[in-house]
Parts: structure tokens; C-alpha cells; sequence
């Protein structure tokens, strides 16, 4: 008798252990489901609040080229890398800026001012035709003779091999020229590398190339040493580092001031330089403890309406 009620008691108490222990994992899984939750919202309300910054901040960019615009010259407009908007923004707490706003900080909790203390906000603007437009390579179906030998050029300054430049003027004929091949034709440099460019090539090109929608003429007061050099026939390394050193004393007005500068005439015309521009890119970066957002932007503007062409964003863990 006693043996069978040591055999109850011993079941009983292995049925409470089992009860508690499964208990005990029921509960671990929903407070681990509860974090996790919670988790994710604040991981997307945080994404969200740096969205929604960084188009402030592009707002802001657009401000900028509104009031440049609006400053300049109207019988002889011109975009160079002395202006407000070619300044650089460095990294900055996200706590300078809502300072300066005092109704924004009016309305922030000692949380908010925490988090603001340990995010930082930076950006740039670039100006898009101080590049070799991609787009110029195409005249209709065809390529474009004139721009292909300031590709050429470019290629060269860069020491990239020719090969990636047929590479690259193939694909977008082919491109071109085929109905199925439409949904993949590059609207961004980026996508070039669905013609066969590869990464490497990409990486050297990437900041002297754009692609914009239009035909656009190189803005000599802009373009790197290597654009001044490819989009001037005739003008040598040596020539274009000198006049790359001069503008920056004093930024050309004209085409005829940057070759009078140049000692020589090139035959220049405002379809293939200017001297000043109506395409931008926008670059914000938003970095926060856990993650860091990158915005870019392209912007055209038109006297004083600037218009968003496209946005993309992602993160950098």
C-alpha cells in the first residue's frame, strides 16, 4: 500500500514538473515573441523618423539650388564649386539642428533628445552634368561619334580597358534597338552593370558618368580634372590641371573666358559645354546607433522650380 501511494506521489510530482516546465516555455515564447515585436516596430518607427529626416533634408537641398537659382545672374547664370550649394555638409548631431528650432525642441521628451544626441546627419550636393552624360553616347539608334570620343578619352585618363567602352556602347544600342530588351535598358549608372560592365569599371567610372533623361552639355566649371580633360579635344592632362587650378580663383562666366584662359580656341558650343547646370544629385546620410540610411536624390531644375526626378534609399549596417 505504501509503495503504491509512493508510486502516486511520485507521478503526481513528475506531472507538476512537467506542467511548470511547460508552463515555463510557454511563457519564455511569448515574452521572446513580445520583445521581438516590439523590437521590429521600434526598429521601423526608427526607419520611418529617418525617412521622413531625410526628406526634410532633401527639401532643404532643393531650397538651396531654389535660392541659388534666384541669386544669379540672369544674363550670365552660372553653377561652380565656390557656391553655398557645393559645400559639403559633415557629419552633425541631429540635437544642432533641432536647437536651432525651438519649437521642435519645445515639443521633445527627454527620450527624443537622447536619441537626437546620437544621430548624425550629413550631405552633399553634386553637380550631375560636371560628369560625361551616358545618355549622350546615344544620337537615335546610333552612337553618337562626338561623345564617344569623349568617352574615349575618359577611359583612357582613367586607365579603363577599351573593351568596357564597347561593352558598354553595344548594350545600349542593343538596348535600344530591341523591343524585349526595353524593360532593361539603365536608367542609373548604377544598372549598368546589366550591359556587362563590371564592378571594378564601375567603382573608377561611377563618379565621372551620369545618366540623365536629356542630352546635357559638360559644365566646365564643375567637371572633374578627367572631364575637363575627355570633353575638350585637344586639351592635355597638364593643361586641364592648370585651368582646373585657375577656375577655382576665379569661375569661368562663359565659354569664350574659359578658352581665352585655355590660350587657344576650341570651337566650343553650348551643346556640349556650358557653364552652368540644371541637373543635381542629392546625397543625405542619416547614421544612428544601430543602423546608417543613405538617401540619393537626382533634381532638375529650371530656373527657380526644382523637381525630383527619382529617390532610392538603403541601409548600411
Amino acid at each position: 500500500m505504501k509503495r503504491q501511494n509512493y508510486r502516486d506521489r511520485g507521478a503526481a510530482l513528475l506531472a507538476a514538473m512537467l506542467t511548470v516546465s511547460l508552463v515555463a516555455m510557454l511563457a519564455a515564447g511569448a515574452a521572446w515573441q513580445q520583445w521581438r515585436t516590439v523590437a521590429i516596430e521600434g526598429t521601423e518607427r526608427e526607419r520611418a523618423q529617418a525617412q521622413w529626416l531625410l526628406l526634410g533634408a532633401l527639401d532643404w537641398a532643393r531650397v538651396i539650388l531654389r535660392e541659388d537659382a534666384r541669386s544669379a545672374n540672369p544674363e550670365t547664370p552660372t553653377d561652380h564649386l565656390a557656391e553655398p550649394w557645393a559645400i559639403t555638409l559633415q557629419d552633425a548631431r541631429l540635437s544642432t539642428f533641432l536647437s536651432a528650432n525651438s519649437s521642435s525642441a519645445a515639443g521633445m521628451t527627454g527620450t527624443d533628445d537622447a536619441l537626437a544626441q546620437q544621430v548624425y546627419l550629413s550631405g552633399q550636393i553634386s553637380d550631375l552634368q560636371g560628369r560625361l552624360n551616358i545618355g549622350n553616347l546615344l544620337q537615335g539608334n546610333q552612337i553618337d561619334l562626338k561623345s564617344l570620343k569623349a568617352f574615349e578619352r575618359l577611359f583612357e585618363a582613367l586607365g579603363l580597358p577599351t573593351a568596357q567602352l564597347n561593352t558598354l556602347t553595344q548594350g545600349l544600342v542593343l538596348a535600344q534597338t530591341q523591343k524585349e530588351g526595353a524593360s532593361l535598358t539603365p536608367q542609373r549608372v548604377s544598372q549598368l552593370s546589366w550591359l556587362g560592365l563590371t564592378p571594378q569599371t564601375l567603382r573608377v567610372l561611377g563618379p565621372h558618368v551620369s545618366f540623365l533623361p536629356v542630352r546635357t552639355p559638360v559644365n566646365l566649371n564643375t567637371a572633374s580634372l578627367e572631364v575637363l580633360y575627355a570633353s575638350v579635344g585637344s586639351l592635355s592632362l597638364a593643361d586641364a590641371k592648370r585651368l582646373s587650378d585657375r577656375r577655382a580663383q576665379s569661375p569661368w562666366t562663359s565659354l569664350e573666358a574659359f578658352q581665352n584662359d585655355a590660350g587657344k580656341p576650341f570651337g566650343l558650343d553650348t551643346t556640349t559645354h556650358s557653364v552652368n547646370s540644371r541637373f543635381f544629385e542629392v546625397l543625405g546620410r542619416l547614421r544612428m546607433p544601430a543602423t546608417t540610411l543613405v538617401e540619393r536624390s537626382v533634381v532638375q531644375r529650371d530656373q527657380v522650380e526644382v523637381k525630383v526626378l527619382w529617390r532610392e534609399s538603403g541601409s548600411l549596417q
